[in-house]
């Protein structure tokens, strides 16, 4: 008995799949920089795309063999492919596309000029397509996932705010027509949408300190769970809808924002 289970034991090690990889957009902080280290932590190797150098070398420092960073500014022509290509020729397949790259801003109507706008849609919209069409066949050997990170604010109206969660929810209609349209090539879809969460996103919007605490205060109150959310806590819903044992599951966006949306 005891050889039997030795022999299943080193058939198991012999046949152990490779590590999966995955590729994480907007990974120098925030929610990028979780869900690259919990994507590590569950053993895959991961690509951490951002336009900046050092904070992605920090998010890459909790793990270097695992996190490999990689500048690159997806909105930039060619950029997706050439991004694909990069991960392709290093590691040899792309398992999952986490499409978490994001930048709010807008303003009321009467404010709105395209060069508020179009950074917004180029990064938020044209880039997560882009990418995701560059990965399909990618994806479509190792049938294997896409993750959208969207915005739960999409799904009620606010306003002085209305081009940020716009291009979020166009990124929602995505997955849900992804879903249907990869599901044949056995590549899942899915996104999950954050509510309000302690991250640096804020930090481009131009508030001031005092206008960040009302926001935030606010936020809190018309949350149930009573506060803000973490970055750890997306990145966790991120990892398990990309997960194998999610293989079911395609469609789906989960909202990860303390109940506000269903108070």
């Amino acid at each position: 008995m005891h050889e039997q289970h030795s022999h299943r034991s080193h058939c198991f090690r012999h046949h152990r799949l490779p590590p999966r990889v995955v590729l994480v957009t907007g990974a120098g902080t925030g929610i990028g920089r979780a869900t690259a280290r919990a994507f590590a932590r569950q053993g895959a190797t991961v690509v951490a795309v951002g336009r900046r150098s050092d904070p992605l070398r920090e998010t890459a420092a909790e793990d270097p063999v695992a996190i490999h960073p990689h500048p690159a500014d997806i909105t930039a022509e060619g950029v997706p492919e050439e991004l694909v290509g990069a991960v392709l020729a290093a590691h040899g397949r792309l398992d999952v596309l986490v499409n978490n790259a994001g930048v709010a801003g807008g303003g009321p109507l009467g404010t709105l000029d395209r060069a508020r706008i179009a950074p917004l849609l180029e990064t938020n919209l044209i880039a997560p397509v882009l990418l995701a069409q560059a990965a399909v066949p990618a994806l479509r050997t190792s049938r294997s996932v896409v993750v959208n990170v969207t915005t739960a604010i999409g799904q009620r109206g606010w306003p002085s705010s209305s081009v940020y969660p716009a291009t979020k929810s166009a990124l929602e209609t995505l997955t849900r027509c992804w879903a249907v349209e990869l599901a044949p090539a056995g590549i899942r879809v899915v996104a999950v949408a954050p509510g309000a969460i302690e991250t640096p996103i804020a930090d481009h919007m131009g508030l001031t300190p005092e206008q960040r605490r009302e926001i935030r205060a606010w936020q809190a109150a018309h949350t149930p769970l009573g506060r803000i959310g973490r970055a750890e806590e997306v990145a966790w819903a991120v990892a398990a809808l990309a997960a194998p044992e999610a293989a079911f599951l395609t469609g789906t966006v989960l909202p990860v924002d303390g109940g506000a949306l269903v108070a």
